[in-house]
């Protein structure tokens, strides 16, 4: 397992203006300089989305964003209640809707989806090129996928 730090976590509630909220969390915690921070803002975005729109969160129930560095990698965490069929790559891309997994899935290193009791947890890694100008440790939380 990498070790890396945790940045922090963020309970949203199924609404649609938590978008928003996840997104200025990712920036205040990764930095205006971080190099992953416009991938990783636009994959957080679009998950906290779909947790909006297709889980049994909608409506005010709550999302989580779990956020962390783990060195030339962030990885993170959006927990929601779960519901319907889950999150699946739809066939077209070119469609109203629906093309949140694909950019997930052209951005991201990895990702997964994890079923658990009370929900399921969408993970995805986001990796960069540590720069000098990066400060950020290499001690802390465990950065292994689906780790939060």
């Amino acid at each position: 397992m990498r070790k890396g730090r945790l940045l922090g976590a963020i309970e949203l509630k199924g609404t649609p203006e938590s978008a928003g909220l996840a997104r200025t969390f990712v920036s205040d915690k990764l930095g205006q300089t971080h190099p992953a921070l416009d991938d990783v803002t636009l994959l957080v975005s679009e998950v906290v989305t779909n947790s909006i729109v297709h889980s049994d969160s909608a409506h005010g129930g709550k999302i989580t964003v779990v956020l962390a560095d783990c060195h030339d990698f962030v990885h993170v965490d959006v927990v929601d209640a779960g519901g319907g069929d889950g999150p699946h790559l739809r066939d077209d891309e070119s469609g109203e809707g629906g093309r949140g997994l694909h950019i997930v899935h052209m951005l991201a290193h990895r990702w997964a989806v994890r079923r658990h009791a009370t929900g399921r947890t969408l993970w995805f890694q986001v990796a960069y090129q540590r720069g000098s100008g990066d400060r950020t440790s290499q001690a802390g939380t465990g950065c292994a996928p689906g780790a939060g």
